[in-house]
């Protein structure tokens, strides 16, 4: 499928023998890729609807390498894509074919483990698992964990802010980075942060976690990793309808306590799972809850038995509490698995990302039904209900014609509900293609711009992934105009853009 683009710069084209050679020359051997055959395999990312094959590939090794691709892309003017393991959801990681791919997929080391600090150094090729494997055998792990997380890394965690299914207690990545290295596109190496906490002055770190590659190519990640809880318990919660487990959610959080991990799927999306993983989940419901809850044991229990009163005041049919390790790790398999498990059952499926006021749940839920009527294409639901973060999975059939557009249009239509009950865009998938029209259903015009005033502070030329996110793209010197009030400039003493 294609997708509306930056009109491809032809001068570049004409000189794209030039380009790769003097590529090669900053990144010998196999760390330039230009053949056609073996570029396809970047021409997409998670978000499969659309593809664009790249300019070249470009898979750099160290620090310095990166650096001279980026200043020599820059005195040159060629858009540059960062690209992690690919698993973006939302075209973010869409190349150009005017542009040069930049992979990090062999920025793969973990570079120290501090314990006392706790906290590791990574790279970003690293996947998200990856960092709890090496470090659970001292009783920690990292606590963001996508249900991509075997393969996705921990680069595009902070290019898109990544969450996952303890985030609800844990926070997202945003919350859990400390530190990263990041290269400009002049080539110039910056640190923020490190292995404290908190850092002086403004928030950049807070600024370039999710900023979708636009701001500079993160080469180091500084994260904090977490003691394993003393005991962690699951809970599967089954209600007639979707209406009533959003209803528990709500009243959950209502009542205080605040589970290590609530996620919610509906019938399509349960008896997928069932039939994939066998996790044991019941098949006569039209919603289930999953609900972990993790601290002391006495805590623990004593909160399972708060949110097991609190399920059945709110019609809960089912309830399954987890009596050994196994059996915890077996209902969160299920709910890791649930997108593959989907894609059992339907040739295609288009996966959303919003977000929404908890309280909201049981209206969006309807609107969604009604939605699916209304464009006649199935819907299963798999979603962060402690945080409102849905990601509803829209079946349909790429092969007949109309129902891509149909499944966009409905894909659509959700994110403007989420957005009319008080709620954003995106969760923790990012804008990048995929949203990114729909950014003035949130933002106004002046918002936008203001937000395109810190990508010109950042990089003047609009190189680092160009379309993405931005609807309309304007020019540095044009939004450097200050607003005028009554006749006079306002703080006439400050730098201008």
């Amino acid at each position: 499928m294609s997708v509306m683009m930056p009109k491809p710069s032809q001068a570049i084209l004409d000189r794209r023998a030039t380009i790769v050679t003097a590529l090669r020359a900053i990144v010998p051997g196999e760390g330039v890729v230009d053949a056609a055959g073996e570029m396809r395999v970047f021409e997409s990312d998670g978000l499969t609807a659309y593809r664009q094959m790249p300019l070249v590939v470009v898979l750099p090794e160290t620090v310095d390498q990166v650096a001279a691709v980026l200043k020599y892309c820059h005195a040159e003017e060629i858009p540059v894509v960062p690209r992690g393991s690919g698993t973006s959801l939302s075209g973010g990681a869409l190349p150009l074919e005017d542009g040069v791919l930049l992979v990090l997929s062999k920025f793969n080391r973990i570079l120290e483990i501090d314990y006392d600090n706790r906290c590791a150094v990574v790279q970003p090729g690293v996947t998200n698992l990856g960092i709890t494997k090496a470090v659970e055998g001292e009783g920690f792990y990292y606590a963001p964990d996508p249900s991509s997380q075997i393969a996705c890394s921990i680069g595009g965690n902070v290019a898109e802010n990544s969450g996952g299914v303890h985030c609800l207690k844990y926070g997202l990545t945003a919350n859990n980075v400390t530190g990263v290295e990041f290269v400009t596109i002049e080539g110039e190496v910056m640190r923020l942060g490190g292995k404290h906490l908190d850092a002086e002055g403004y928030d950049l770190l807070g600024l370039m976690t999710g900023s979708e590659g636009l701001l500079g190519v993160v080469t180091e990640v500084t994260v904090r990793i977490l003691q394993s809880p003393e005991t962690a318990r699951a809970v599967l919660l089954g209600f007639p309808t979707s209406e009533q487990a959003g209803e528990c959610v709500a009243a959950i959080i209502a009542k205080g306590i605040i589970p290590g991990g609530m996620e919610m799927m509906d019938r399509p999306a349960i008896n997928a799972a069932e039939d994939f993983v066998h996790a044991g989940y019941p098949r006569d419901v039209e919603a289930l809850l999953i609900v972990e809850l993790d601290g002391p044991g006495a805590e623990v229990d004593h909160l399972l038995v708060e949110v097991e009163a609190i399920a059945k005041a709110n019609g809960a049919v089912t309830i399954k509490v987890s009596q050994s390790e196994d059996e915890r790790t077996a209902f969160w398999a299920g709910r890791k698995a649930a997108f593959p498990a989907v894609g059992r059952i339907s040739p295609d499926y288009y996966c959303m990302d919003g977000t929404i006021p908890r309280k909201q749940l049981p209206r969006v839920l309807a609107g969604m039904k009604a939605l699916s009527e209304k464009y006649d294409l199935r819907v299963a639901n798999v979603f962060h209900a402690g945080d409102g973060n849905l990601h509803p999975l829209i079946l349909y059939d790429a092969n007949k014609e109309g129902e891509l557009h149909r499944a966009e249009e409905f894909g659509n239509d959700i994110l403007r509900l989420c957005v009319e009950v008080g709620g954003v865009l995106t969760g923790e998938h990012g804008v990048g293609v995929e949203k990114r029209d729909l950014m003035p259903e949130m933002f106004s015009e002046d918002d936008l711009k203001h937000q395109q005033r810190v990508k010109c502070a950042f990089d003047d030329k609009h190189l680092l992934n160009p379309g993405k996110m931005f609807p309309v793209l304007h020019r540095c010197a044009e939004l450097g105009r200050m607003h005028v009030h009554k006749g006079q400039v306002a703080f006439p003493d400050l730098p201008r853009f």
